[in-house]
């Protein structure tokens, strides 16, 4: 049952990002565009998610558990570190350059276009990688000590 649960969940989902246009890249790039033929569409757009996802998640913070898993999976970390800021900027620049997402492209796939397939690769790819290397880089670089400076400062009684 939680298979089909996720099924009809994506399904509802890659409906709403085609009736909305949030699969074509051109759509989100004039939403993109601030300063030169701006699309203010995808902002009702995303009002619209808000609208919806709020009161859903509302529901859900006074439920025991979820309809099928023994737990939710709420988000533990409320902080805002190093990684989520360059995943973030990451995010940005690639969802700016060529107006796609990760949601969005795997809808889009469907179609077999190879720039979408191109993306869907490198994505998969950049997901991989912050796996098998991402989380070990930040990890040392935030542990490793800095050499620091041990010698005393000069007093006045040192002339």
């Amino acid at each position: 049952m939680p298979v089909l649960a996720s099924f009809i969940c994506g399904l509802i989902f890659g409906a709403g990002l085609l009736i909305s246009g949030m699969t074509d890249p051109q759509k989100v790039l004039g939403f993109l565009d601030l300063f030169g033929a701006w699309d203010a569409t995808l902002a009702f757009v995303m009002a619209g998610a808000v609208a919806v996802a709020a009161p859903g998640f509302a529901i859900a913070r006074r439920r025991a558990a979820p309809a099928f898993s023994a737990r939710f999976l709420w988000p533990d970390r409320r902080d805002i570190d190093a990684p989520l800021v360059a995943g973030a900027v990451l995010f940005g620049i690639g969802w700016g350059l060529v107006g796609i997402c990760p949601g969005p492209a795997l809808v889009n796939l469907a179609g077999l276009s190879l720039p979408v397939v191109v993306f869907v690769v490198a994505m998969l790819a950049g997901m991989i990688g912050q796996n098998l290397f991402g989380s070990n880089l930040w990890r040392r670089r935030a542990a490793a000590p800095r050499a620091i400076e041990t010698s005393p400062l000069p007093s006045h009684a040192d002339g």
